[in-house]
């Protein structure tokens, strides 16, 4: 069944895992910082259940007080800039031409993500991924994804009208976030594997997504009506 993009004129993104590959670059980042921090390697597991979707508040858990939080993340992005030339993968094929489209047919686009802004400032001019209408990061929020803070500030900076809002992320918190922020999700599948793909395609249809995207291009085409609904 084929439907068009009904009325969509803004597009806001997720940043990792949506528009560029920093996944080994982020794990690595964050067991270095967590080494200098705990004076030992965590394992990937240990890693994994800080949940590291969030620099700063991945940092705040092993800090005995919040003063010690700017320094920990200088670390933070000190180790993010030496180790981004090498494990820094890059924009996901399709990306760019998607973006370009997007802007070409008068979308409004912008970011809201769990990066910081200093991190931001470190990947931005390596992906040149364009401007943004909106930036909304780490910094800007009190409560992180799947909290629908930063999704409501993206909105209210823009004066978008939410039903005519997408919001396209990798992960279960993008899907949660969106929800409650009342605007459209848009499943961006092009980096899972197939196996963690059809786990994640079950998750995101139970929370209401509004569409399933193989590749980049399949944004533009839904909007421009071409698309299949999920």
């Amino acid at each position: 069944m084929t439907r068009d993009g009904g009325g969509v004129r803004w597009v806001l993104f997720d940043v990792d895992g949506t528009l560029v590959n920093t996944w080994e670059l982020y794990i690595e980042s964050f067991l270095r910082s967590m080494e200098d921090l705990v004076g030992r390697r965590l394992t990937l597991e240990e890693l994994a259940a800080l949940h590291p979707t969030s620099e700063l508040r991945v940092l705040r858990q092993v800090l005995a007080s919040d003063d010690e939080l700017p320094g920990a993340h200088e670390g933070f992005l000190a180790h993010l800039s030496r180790l981004h030339p090498e494990l820094y993968a890059g924009v996901y094929d399709g990306v760019p031409e998607m973006l370009e489209t997007l802007r070409a047919r008068g979308m409004v686009l912008g970011l809201v993500t769990g990066k910081s802004r200093g991190a931001w400032a470190v990947t931005a001019p390596v992906a040149g991924l364009g401007d943004f209408a909106v930036a909304v990061m780490d910094d800007d929020v009190a409560e992180p994804k799947p909290a629908p803070e930063g999704i409501l500030t993206a909105v209210a900076r823009l004066g978008a009208e939410p039903t005519a809002t997408v919001y396209v992320g990798d992960s279960m918190n993008d899907a949660r976030a969106a929800r409650d922020a009342g605007v459209r999700f848009a499943a961006a599948l092009w980096a899972k594997p197939e196996a963690e793909r059809e786990r994640f395609v079950e998750k995101v249809r139970a929370e209401g997504v509004w569409a399933l995207l193989p590749e980049p291009a399949a944004l533009v085409d839904l909007l421009d009506g071409r698309g299949s609904a999920p």
